[in-house]
């Protein structure tokens, strides 16, 4: 007996016009999830290769805007960490009932005044230094013809060894001429373009002071709602790190600067406290800051300072740098900023080489806010690991 559920469904008055459903389903090939077409797994390599190269181009073009924008990127970034410093000043100002934009003024006018000051001071300093360079500029030449000297000695000794190779007669030497006038010319419009941007800083760092309760607010309410805490409390780590960064900094760099005034005062050396302080505070840029840090105390020691006492100088101006470096900094900064020294070493080379100096000295702070942004995020927590210590 046939069974009915399977039997061809006909109408009453004529042949069959469609198969039963359940005889379509049970003779049907199955298509499951499971096994996805080769014209699914080509479409989603399409665009998994079509996301890696929009990755790709925003990532160039960011770093594209970040170089070709470097002066203005620098300028912000520099207010940002001035604007740090002084926004403990603002608070005890506001806590006294005076309006924070009164507060940021008188911040900033402190700032800028003990700017003048130090660069007066330097100023004067750097005259008394000018009018004792002809005693100085003996004692270069002096030391300048003894290395001449032995250079030509050397030349000679190689010359016994290795022939010299013949000159050509025909060959024309041209030199171009160097002066004043043309490095001024070549250089002015760099200059006053810099000139400009640095006129921003006080004002840059005013609005930052006076408007920064409705900055951080502002900044949150850019993100969805489900993403807000997440951003505010990532700000305030960020803001809490650059904070320590700055103050550790200065701190580390007061040591170094007592221990240096000290060290060059027992040596002898003319002008040992400004010096200090100039060697101390230089000695804290990474990996440039030790060769940096010996030149101020040999270029005035010219004359003063023998081989011995040379050589004492240089130690003791790489031991304080590596004590800062190895002991100060892990004991001060580590627990802020909890970064490893390979992610440090090629944050240094990739700001340093993107935007020099301050690429150097911004590096540190820029690192550890992202590492911060990478711990906050699920995605980029990887990276945020690998980052840390």
């Amino acid at each position: 007996m046939a069974d009915p559920l399977i039997d061809d469904v006909r109408l009453p008055d004529g042949p069959r016009d469609f198969p039963s459903p359940v005889a379509t389903t049970l003779h049907a090939s199955p298509q499951t999830d499971e096994h996805p077409s080769e014209d699914d797994s080509e479409r989603n390599r399409v665009q998994r290769i079509q996301a890696a190269a929009l990755v790709i181009l925003a990532a160039a073009a960011v770093l594209s805007l970040m170089y070709i924008a470097k002066l203005i990127l620098v300028v912000i970034l520099a207010a940002v960490l001035m604007a740090f410093v002084l926004a403990p000043v603002v608070d005890g100002l506001s806590n006294l009932r005076i309006p924070r934009s009164v507060g940021a003024f008188l911040a900033v006018s402190l700032l800028l005044v003990t700017v003048a000051i130090v660069s007066y001071l330097s100023y004067a300093r750097a005259l008394e230094f000018m009018s004792e360079v002809p005693e100085y500029k003996i004692r270069i030449q002096r030391i300048v013809n003894e290395i001449r000297q032995r250079a030509e000695q050397f030349e000679k000794t190689t010359e016994t060894v290795l022939p010299p190779e013949p000159e050509d007669k025909n060959a024309i030497t041209i030199r171009e001429r160097n002066s004043l006038r043309n490095f001024i010319s070549q250089n002015v419009s760099t200059f006053s373009e810099t000139v400009l941007a640095v006129s921003f800083i006080p004002f840059l760092i005013y609005f930052m002071l006076s408007w920064q309760d409705h900055v951080r607010a502002s900044s949150v309410m850019l993100f969805q709602m489900r993403n807000r805490n997440t951003a505010y409390v990532t700000l305030g780590l960020i803001a809490a790190m650059i904070r320590s960064f700055i103050v550790g900094n200065f701190v580390i760099g007061l040591f170094l600067s007592a221990a240096s005034m000290a060290a060059f005062g027992v040596m002898g050396l003319p002008y040992f406290y400004f010096l200090g302080v100039i060697s101390g505070f230089l000695s804290l840029i990474p990996y440039l800051g030790v060769v940096l840090a010996i030149l101020p105390p040999v270029i005035v020691g010219l004359g003063y300072l023998t081989t011995a006492t040379f050589i004492l100088t240089c130690v003791i101006v790489v031991g304080l740098h590596l004590f800062a470096m190895n002991v100060l900094y892990p004991m001060v900064l580590g627990k802020r900023l909890q970064l490893n020294p390979l992610a440090v070493t090629l944050a240094l080379l990739f700001w340093g080489w993107l935007w020099g100096a301050m690429g150097l000295i911004l590096a540190v702070p820029l690192t550890g806010a992202l590492k911060i942004i990478c711990d906050n995020i699920d995605r980029l927590r990887p990276l945020g690991a690998w980052m840390g210590e």
